[in-house]
């Protein structure tokens, strides 16, 4: 195991039961904390990333941003959005993006707050101290909630696993193209080697 890799420091609150109201004042109270929590409970407190892999993670919400505004087909969102999951996970992706009928269907306190929602798209992209298993059963969380597409960008490796609801997991090495397919229609990324 690489000594640079971490877990997520992840609290087991088997004796107390946090509702979602609480979570949610928990994340406000301390904004210096990244926070999600599982499908059981567990609270996990999620270290900050480097500059590398801020600025990459920026690039990738600027691209979906860009051509969600050139689109205007749905909406998109940073690393500091939670969304709650159909199974009861809080969870927030490096980008994530909705499309419009189905944001707009949520009421006012629900965009607010933490969404009930799982996107349509969402990018995980791996940081040096990221464990690359816990990345992974993240990303089938995601494709089990009902995410459409979905991209774990692995600079270490050299790699990007596309998940694709009813499909395979796809491997591909880098450089590559990725296509945003019928989920992001006309949306393309040029990912260059890492």
């Amino acid at each position: 195991m690489n000594p640079m890799v971490t877990n997520p420091l992840t609290l087991n609150l088997d004796t107390v039961h946090l509702t979602d109201e609480q979570f949610y004042e928990l994340c406000q109270n301390n904004r210096e904390l990244k926070f999600e929590r599982t499908a059981q409970g567990e609270l996990m407190i999620m270290s900050p990333v480097g500059g590398e892999s801020g600025n990459r993670e920026a690039d990738l919400i600027i691209d979906l941003g860009i051509w969600n505004r050139q689109t205007r087909l749905g909406y998109t969102f940073s690393s500091s959005t939670i969304f709650q999951l159909p199974n009861g996970a809080d969870r927030s992706p490096d980008a994530a993006w909705i499309e419009r009928e189905r944001w707009e269907a949520l009421t006012p306190e629900q965009r607010r707050k933490f969404p009930p929602i799982a996107p349509n798209f969402v990018i995980e992209l791996r940081s040096a101290t990221d464990d690359l298993d816990t990345l992974r059963q993240k990303m089938r969380e995601y494709m089990d909630a009902g995410v459409q597409l979905a991209w774990l960008i692995n600079p270490q490796q050299q790699q990007v696993e596309i998940y694709c609801q009813g499909q395979n997991v796809e491997v591909r090495n880098l450089p590559t193209q990725l296509s945003g397919e019928d989920v992001l229609p006309g949306f393309s990324l040029s990912l260059s080697c890492y």
